[in-house]
């Protein structure tokens, strides 16, 4: 089920609606991303000194200039651990527009969903986006350890998160609050691999800028499979 939802959201990729999406979430993920790799880089600037003694060589000019590129450097591999929480925030931000066209194609029989405005995307988003930082954190002493197996205990503690919301967002236009519950606990195997099968390419640079839109798309197909069971 979870392949066949996948594909089935991937073969409406060129939906005008879903490029518009993509594109708008494209541009915003690289506008944070890049306002953090310069605070980051700026602040490295700012507490080293601007040269260096190193002794049996003398002094080193633009120390800082180094550190800071080395700061980019490694924004751009904590990017990766970036995107979940980017990418989540941006997916409850524009759930309605990829829903809508999902079910406008597959669904068509469907009555209109009841719609979340602007500002109550904006807040799950930026609330989910708390959340999947604050677990990340928490869970990244358990990254380290699981050395190779990182990627793996990443993905499934990711996975449960991003599954979690994909479902309740998307389930929430057509259920009330207590349906969704018991909906996601009857299903919560199932919804955890759906989550964990869009967290493992959302590590993959440039790809993880689509997996939102995909995502959503996937979980609705998925939401309608299960609720029709």
């Amino acid at each position: 089920m979870i392949l066949t939802a996948f594909a089935k959201a991937l073969g409406q990729m060129f939906d005008p609606r879903f490029l518009k999406v993509i594109a708008i979430g494209f541009c915003l993920a690289l506008v944070l991303l890049g306002v953090i790799t310069w605070a980051f880089s700026e602040v490295i600037v700012v507490f080293t000194p601007a040269s260096i003694s190193v002794p049996f060589i003398g002094t080193m000019g633009a120390w800082a200039v180094l550190l800071s590129w080395g700061g980019f450097a490694a924004m751009m591999v904590l990017s990766v651990f970036l995107m979940i929480p980017v990418a989540s925030a941006f997916s409850g931000i524009f759930l309605d527009e990829v829903a809508d066209a999902v079910e406008r194609k597959h669904y068509p029989h469907l009555p209109p969903a009841i719609g979340q405005s602007l500002y109550e995307g904006l807040k799950s988003g930026i609330n989910f986006l708390g959340l999947v930082i604050a677990i990340n954190a928490l869970a990244l002493i358990f990254y380290l350890m699981a050395g190779p197996f990182a990627p793996l205990v990443f993905w499934g503690v990711n996975g449960a998160l991003l599954g979690r919301e994909y479902f309740t967002l998307v389930a929430s236009r057509r259920m009330d609050v207590g349906a969704v519950r018991a909906l996601t606990r009857k299903y919560r195997g199932t919804i955890w691999m759906s989550g964990a099968f869009m967290a493992a390419p959302l590590s993959v640079p440039v790809i993880n800028l689509f997996i939102p839109v995909l995502g959503v798309a996937t979980f609705t197909h998925i939401f309608h499979a299960l609720h029709r069971d």
